[in-house]
């Protein structure tokens, strides 16, 4: 049996990893700050970030773009070995990418509902992914963080709200 500490410990290393991203693609101006990092066996398969303004496309997330990138580079759809750590609650887009390509796990650390006040985000998304948990299935576990790794990922959303004038204006 797994010691649960181990497991909080790995998570929250993990999850770190992708709050970073999320500061790194607001610092190079390529996007919100949202971060994805996808894992295989304890290591990291991608590391990204948002990339909407970089690529002007409404889709480039962070974890669409982590689950295109993983499958890329592993050179297969099937994602039923990987794990995604996600800065924030994925939004229905990005959450069916997860679901689609098979990811075992998704660990998530700031509530959508953080970036929808932050950043003026059309509440739909927040209301689309009320209870989250409730979605999971067979060959999906779904965590959201809680303590340190909760506070470090809705912090980003107050240190780079000042970097966006208005959502509708981008």
């Amino acid at each position: 049996m797994e010691d649960a500490n181990a497991v909080e410990d790995r998570d929250l290393k993990f999850l770190t990893l992708a709050v970073e991203e999320a500061y790194k693609g607001v610092e190079c101006g390529y996007g919100f700050p949202f971060g994805a990092v996808i894992v295989r066996n304890d290591e990291i398969v991608v590391r990204c970030h948002n990339l909407v303004r970089k690529n002007t496309d409404p889709t480039a997330h962070a974890e669409v773009t982590a689950v295109r990138e993983a499958c890329k580079k592993l050179n297969r759809i099937n994602l039923s070995d990987c794990e995604i750590y996600a800065s924030c609650e994925p939004c229905p887009m990005c959450f069916g990418a997860i679901y689609l390509s098979k990811l075992k796990r998704l660990v998530y650390g700031a509530k959508a509902e953080v970036a929808v006040v932050a950043f003026g985000f059309d509440s739909f998304i927040g209301d689309a992914l009320r209870d989250i948990e409730h979605c999971q299935k067979d060959h999906l576990e779904i965590k959201r963080a809680d303590g340190h790794g909760a506070l470090i990922a809705e912090q980003v959303f107050q240190d780079t709200k000042s970097k966006f004038n208005m959502y509708s204006s981008l």
